[in-house]
């Protein structure tokens, strides 16, 4: 039997998404914040900055399953074809979800900087 679709992670702290919960901790992307020349973040910023990057990590990692179940499809190895058409499937939705809110924060950017003029 086929396990089901995991939700994306990372929402957990948007009011009526409590039971949304990302378990992929954000590595490799270090900053001026690791090496304490810089005081980190402090308030809502961080919050949100790391819903994002949690987020993004999810979505890569979606990226990275379903590209490995692929692999196994195409050498014979994956019994059930169906697991792999769910993560890519997952994967799919995650990249267009990630794509829409980037579109919106260009589209508020932009605004931004026409008021401005």
């Amino acid at each position: 039997m086929t396990s089901p679709i995991s939700p994306i992670g990372g929402f957990s702290s948007v009011s009526g998404l409590s039971g949304v919960t990302g378990g992929f901790k954000l590595g490799g992307l270090g900053g001026a914040s690791e090496t304490g020349s810089t005081p980190s973040a402090v308030g809502p910023n961080s919050d949100f900055a790391s819903m994002i990057a949690k987020g993004l990590e999810n979505v890569q990692a979606a990226q990275t399953k379903a590209s490995d179940l692929a692999v196994q499809v195409a050498d014979g190895r994956l019994q059930d074809p169906a697991q792999y058409t769910m993560a890519a499937t997952e994967a799919s939705l995650g990249l267009q979800l990630t794509m829409a809110v980037r579109n919106k924060a260009v589209e508020a950017f932009q605004e931004i900087m026409r008021m401005q003029a």
